[in-house]
C-alpha cells in the first residue's frame, strides 16, 4: 500500500512538472532553492519507499544452567544373589553414585 501511494505521488509530481513548466532563472537564489527542495523531496520519497527493518523479539533471559558438579561414583559388591544356572551364590558388582 505504501509503495503504491509513493509511486502515485511521484507520478503526480512528474506530471505536474511537465504540465506546468516554469523557466529556471538564477536570480534571487531560485536555483539553489530548487536544488535543495529537490534533494529534500527525493530524500522523503526514498525514505517512504525503503523497506522497513524487521526487529527480532527482545531476548529472553533465563536462569543459567547449574554448574557441572562431578558425581562421585564407585564400584562395590552388592547383596548376595543365588544363581540357579551355575548353582551358587555370588555377589554382583554394582555402581554406587553419591
Amino acid at each position: 500500500m505504501r509503495k503504491a501511494l509513493t509511486m502515485l505521488v511521484t507520478g503526480a509530481v512528474l506530471v505536474a512538472n511537465d504540465v506546468m513548466p516554469v523557466p529556471a532563472r538564477a536570480d534571487n537564489g531560485g536555483l539553489a532553492a530548487g536544488i535543495v527542495g529537490g534533494l529534500a523531496v527525493g530524500t522523503l520519497l526514498g525514505a517512504a519507499a525503503a523497506p522497513r527493518p524487521y526487529y527480532w523479539p527482545p531476548p529472553v533471559y533465563a536462569e543459567p544452567a547449574p554448574a557441572y558438579v562431578p558425581v562421585r561414583c564407585y564400584w562395590t559388591n552388592g547383596e548376595p544373589v543365588w544363581d540357579g544356572w551355575r548353582g551358587m551364590w555370588y555377589r554382583p558388582r554394582i555402581q554406587v553414585c553419591d
